[in-house]
């Protein structure tokens, strides 16, 4: 029965090999598509939305914090879809088949606006978002390993780059418009504002079906011979390896410290701030704005120099970006607080767009040709239990911090005057964003352990940015003011130039044309 099952996906799903420059680019133009399908059901479908969503029909701080968690608790599905890549030997079947079953899912979220009993509207959600994420989980197994065999290595980071600055446009544009929707629904319709959200998800169920069917012109180069080693034992592989376990040190523990904090982002908006949709998903646009803009020029900066160096880059910039929502409310809401509100997203798109494609391609870049299943898979799962386990420990322990507040002040005393000048005061949400800084600066000293072929030095790159920012304004400007304003870092470094731009040079990795 299997081995008929096993042939019959065989008839239906051949193997198409990339025989052409002109095979990869149409294969290249499909991946486009299907991100941009993807994302736009991301977007309407999770996110503030689904916070939202969930807010509108009950859910508490431990729902919100499972809602969360959930999407990497699932990719726990990974271990049975590796033996399952391992043994049908079709991926793209494997991954259509589990991206339907994922897209389709989300008609039980939709059932929870349906519903009066809050807890029963929970569950709902709690349930649909289970199997909407644990098929996609089941195909990103096999989506992992198809793509570390069709992309070339020495286009990773260009071609995601692109693929984000498309998708990042089209959801800056489906985050207002959706924004929008639900706040003026209560003007155009009389049902609930929940059925705003149900509106939005059957919206991105269409959106998910495209993705889907482009999915399937995808051209998927035959695997390499099967491995006759168990699966426990494959999976051991990824952990005897220093080099990648390092990596996984690094990834899993920044996982937890930006998941800590993250998933309460629009909780802490909605709830503390009192801001309406469309101004919370316009603070997603802020983010966005940054993210798509300089999306490709940190793709190119991580094939000409490193995933490492970017990440150690944007690393610390993405922390600062966190630690900077402690001081939104200091301690009460304030007149610098949209100011701070807006910095905090720009700083996070600014560093997401070059820690998201970097540390996307560090793994893809260190798994072994081959073995890319077995060793995506663990590093999926350890960021998965990491990333899952911050925001359940966070929802439980809201109540807890909601009653607790940390002040270091600095007090004055004198015969005449005396006066108390606050530093730092953290209160419930701002105990989440220091903690999660604290723990990402960790993560960030296991990154230095992590080896990668033809790394570049964080100083190397920077100057090589600041070289071409400074040509870019040259050419673009001729403000005596503008010019002065980008050549002081220049100038400031015109001694060490030489010698950094020698480095950046030898640094340089040179592109092979596949």
């Amino acid at each position: 029965m299997l081995s008929r099952l096993k042939a019959g996906i065989e008839r239906r799903f051949p193997y198409r090999e990339v025989t052409s420059e002109a095979d990869l680019k149409a294969g290249l133009r499909v991946m486009v598509e299907d991100g941009l399908a993807s994302q736009a059901m991301a977007t309407l479908t999770t996110g503030p939305f689904l916070v939202a969503f969930a807010l509108s029909v009950g859910a508490n701080n431990v729902a919100v914090g499972l809602l969360a968690a959930l999407p990497f608790l699932t990719q726990f599905f990974q271990l049975p879809a590796v033996l399952l890549v391992e043994t049908v030997r079709r991926r793209r079947a494997i991954c259509i088949v589990g991206e339907a079953l994922s897209r389709a899912s989300l008609f039980v979220m939709v059932a929870a606006a349906f519903v009066s009993r809050s807890d029963l509207a929970v569950g709902l959600l709690v349930g649909g978002l289970f199997l909407h994420t644990g098929f996609g989980a089941f195909a990103g197994c096999s989506w992992n390993s198809w793509m570390r065999d069709f992309v070339p290595g020495n286009r990773l980071g260009a071609f995601f780059a692109k693929r984000l600055l498309m998708a990042g446009a089209l959801s800056a544009l489906l985050s207002f418009s959706g924004g929008a929707l639900v706040d003026v629904w209560p003007r155009l319709v009389t049902l609930d504002t929940r059925f705003a959200y149900v509106v939005l998800i059957v919206i991105g169920f269409a959106f998910g079906m495209v993705g889907v069917v482009r999915l399937n012109k995808l051209p998927e180069p035959s695997m390499d011979p099967a491995s006759r080693a168990s699966l426990t034992s494959r999976l051991r592989r990824p952990l005897s390896d220093p080099n990648f376990r390092r990596l996984i040190a690094f990834l899993g523990t920044w996982n937890f410290a930006v998941n800590l904090a993250a998933p309460f982002f629009t909780v802490f908006m909605l709830t503390a701030l009192h801001l309406d949709m469309i101004t919370i998903m316009t603070m997603s646009v802020v983010s966005l704005v940054p993210n798509v803009l300089l999306s490709q020029l940190w793709g190119r900066t991580i094939d000409r120099f490193s995933n490492k160096a970017v990440l150690a880059i944007c690393g610390p910039m993405f922390i600062l970006a966190i630690f900077t929502w402690t001081f939104i409310m200091f301690p009460e809401k304030h007149r610098y607080s949209m100011h701070l509100l807006v910095a905090a997203h720009f700083l996070m798109g600014i560093a997401t767009a070059g820690v998201t494609l970097a540390a996307g391609n560090i793994g893809l870049k260190l798994a072994p040709k081959g073995e890319a299943t077995a060793y995506l898979a663990v590093l999926s799962l350890v960021n998965a239990l990491a990333a899952g386990a911050a925001p359940i420990i966070g929802g439980l322990c809201a109540d807890f911090f909601a009653q607790r507040e940390l002040a270091l002040v600095v007090e004055w005393l004198s015969p005449q005057a005396s006066g108390v000048v606050p530093i730092l005061i953290v209160r419930h949400w701002g105990f989440y964003f220091v903690l999660a800084s604290l723990i990402g600066l960790f993560s960030l000293t296991r990154l230095r352990h992590v080896r990668e072929e033809g790394e570049a030095s964080e100083r190397a790159v920077l100057s090589e940015l600041i070289l071409d920012a400074r040509r870019s304004v040259n050419n673009l400007s001729t403000v005596n003011g503008l010019l002065a304003l980008t050549a002081f870092p220049v100038v400031f470094l015109r001694r060490k130039r030489r010698n950094l731009e020698d480095a950046a040079r030898a640094y340089l990795i040179p592109k092979v044309e596949p």
